[in-house]
This record gives C-alpha cells, sequence and structure tokens, in this order.
C-alpha cells in the first residue's frame, strides 16, 4: 500500500503546513520567525556571501514586491487540472452517459472565475490619494482602538483613514484595507471586495465541480465492474476481499493521473471552502482581515492586561450595521457618508 502512505504523508504535511501559517501569521516575533532567524544565522557561517545576497534579493522579489509569479503559478495549476478534466475525465463520463449540463459546470464556473479574477486583479481597491483623501475620510470614523486620529502615513505623507493601511507591495494606502493577495497580484479594498469575494467562491465551486464529477466517475465504475464483490490475493499468497484500501491503490494504478487530480482538487476545495467561510464570516460582520487580526491581538492584550482608567477601551466593532447593510456595503461600497457615526 505504497500509494496510500505516501498519500496520507502528503495529505498530512499539506494539513500540517497550513495549519502552522494560520497560527504563525500576523505574529512578528511568533515562534516561526524566531526559528526563520536563528537557521539563517547559522546557515551565514556555511553559505557564501554572495550566494546569500543572490538569495535575498530573490525573496526580496518574490515576497515584497509585486510579482506575477504566484499569477503564474494560478494559471498553470489551473490549466493542468482542467486539460486532464478535458482529456480524461470527460470523455470517460461522456461514455457512461453523464448529464451534459453536469459535465459542462466546471466550464462555466471557471469561465465565471475567470470574469472575477481579471475584475479583482484589473480593479482599483481603493488607493487612496491627494484628490480623494478628503471624501474618503468621511466614510468611516475612527473607533479609537484600532485606528487613532492625527496619526500620518510616513511614507504617503497623508492623514491615515479609519479602516486604511499602507500597503508595501502597491506602494500606498488602501481604502478599508482586507489584505495583498499574491494569488491576484492585487490588494483587497473597498472598491474590489465584492470581486475577490466572487472570485473566492467561484474557484472554491470550480474545485468542488471537479472534485464532484471526478468522484462519481470512478464511484460509476466501481460499481459498473462489481470490483468491491472481488477478491484478491496479497504479498503473502492469501486471497481476500477487496477492501477501500486496495479499491484506491488499483484506482490509482489504472487511472494515476485522475486519482492525483482528484485527491488535489479535493484538498484544494477543503482550503477554499473553510477560507471562503473565514471572508464570508467577515463580511457579514462588516470587518476586513487586517481588523480581524488587529483586534485578536487588542483583545489579548486587555485579557493579560487590563488598560487604567482613561487609556483605550476595549474594541467594538462600531462599523457592523446588520447583515444585510454589511453585504450591501461590500458590493456597493460607499465613498462619502454625510456625518461620522461614534
Amino acid at each position: 500500500m505504497e500509494f496510500v502512505t505516501l498519500l496520507g504523508i502528503y495529505v498530512c504535511t499539506v494539513l500540517a503546513v497550513m495549519a502552522l501559517l494560520c497560527l504563525c501569521s500576523g505574529r512578528k516575533e511568533g515562534f516561526l520567525a524566531r526559528s526563520a532567524s536563528a537557521a539563517s544565522q547559522v546557515l551565514s557561517f556555511v553559505i557564501p556571501t554572495q550566494l546569500q545576497r543572490v538569495t535575498q534579493r530573490a525573496l526580496h522579489r518574490l515576497f515584497h514586491t509585486r510579482s506575477c509569479l504566484f499569477v503564474g503559478l494560478h494559471v498553470a495549476l489551473q490549466a493542468a487540472v482542467y486539460g486532464e478534466y478535458t482529456w480524461e475525465v470527460f470523455g470517460y463520463c461522456w461514455e457512461l452517459q453523464f448529464p451534459l449540463l453536469l459535465l459542462l459546470l466546471p466550464y462555466l464556473l471557471l469561465a465565471a472565475n475567470v470574469g472575477c479574477f481579471v475584475l479583482c486583479s484589473r480593479a482599483d481597491p481603493g488607493i487612496i490619494t491627494k484628490s480623494n483623501h478628503a471624501s474618503l475620510v468621511k466614510v468611516y470614523a475612527c473607533d479609537g482602538v484600532l485606528f487613532q486620529k492625527g496619526i500620518v502615513c510616513p511614507t504617503c505623507n497623508l492623514e491615515k483613514l479609519a479602516r486604511s493601511k499602507h500597503c508595501s507591495l502597491c506602494g500606498a494606502c488602501v481604502h478599508r484595507f482586507d489584505h495583498h493577495c499574491v494569488w491576484v497580484n492585487n490588494c483587497v479594498g473597498a472598491f474590489n471586495a465584492r470581486y475577490f469575494l466572487l472570485y473566492l467562491l467561484t474557484l472554491t465551486g470550480t474545485a468542488a465541480a471537479t472534485a464532484t464529477v471526478t468522484a462519481a466517475f470512478l464511484v460509476q465504475l466501481v460499481l459498473l465492474s462489481n470490483m468491491m464483490e472481488g477478491r484478491y490475493i496479497d504479498n503473502e499468497g492469501r486471497e481476500r476481499a477487496v477492501d477501500l484500501l486496495f479499491l484506491i491503490q488499483h484506482l490509482f494504478m489504472t487511472f494515476p493521473r485522475i486519482v492525483f487530480m482528484l485527491g488535489f482538487v479535493a484538498l484544494l476545495t477543503l482550503a477554499l471552502g473553510t477560507y471562503s467561510c473565514f471572508m464570508l464570516s467577515l463580511a457579514l460582520t462588516n470587518q476586513t482581515s487586517n481588523e480581524w487580526c488587529k483586534s485578536r491581538r487588542s483583545i489579548s492584550s486587555h485579557r493579560l492586561a487590563p488598560p487604567p482608567p482613561g487609556r483605550r477601551p476595549a474594541y467594538r466593532n462600531i462599523y457592523s450595521k446588520g447583515v444585510w447593510m454589511n453585504l450591501k456595503e461590500i458590493f456597493t461600497p460607499a465613498t462619502m457618508v454625510e456625518g461620522k457615526k461614534k
């Protein structure tokens, strides 16, 4: 059962890396950052200086500047998945008389996803300039906890607006900043948050639809061939009934590309589905990823050391206006409101 063992190791590794990234995200002095710093100091004694400089420049260009590398990787992965789906899965399912609409569903979702991707990557996320600063400053009030009045961005030389943040990759402050997404090579802000949410949902849909059709094909194949009623001879020469592990290995040996693709899109569906639920919960409560991270730190600091009288109050989300109005703000972002509600 070498395949099952390797697949289990692969799945556990991917899930462990994802969990580690989630736990360590936003912690500048976390365990991961300290470990990486210590490792780099040790390696600096054995790696040539010239190689260190080249590596540092490459890492800086990859993670600290806008780059199309992840967009290219995104396109390559989608092309590989849909190439395999078109080349093998679609043809086999058509021979088994699957409904045409079901077979075309991944393509329809792909078309919608590409449209949302283009809109999200090309749209202005809400870059704050001198010309629009006066109008955008009236949209949101400072809550006095996460966002303070009178603070000036040292790079843009503009007063920081409530719910805004300076993006070092884009080199500008962004209105209602959520995060910088490397997969669309753009910031997610007030004016393209709706496109990003739709992009994320349609991307999850493409992975789920592809996984569903592929899994349905393999299940149909097993049922038609009565594989589960068969028997096989193990390595010790004993006759055994077909079990799930043997079935998975047999399908992998018969359709290696299809089974590998199914494993990949199934994991992708799980990861994207989890992240989509997180982003939807933020949209329903009128929060951004940036505010969510900052609020967690604010709440933790107040639990560890309650502030003395006269200091900053505990965090409270003052921007939520109810589920419907919160969603409306995502899809029809305000550029200016009359008066500030505190």
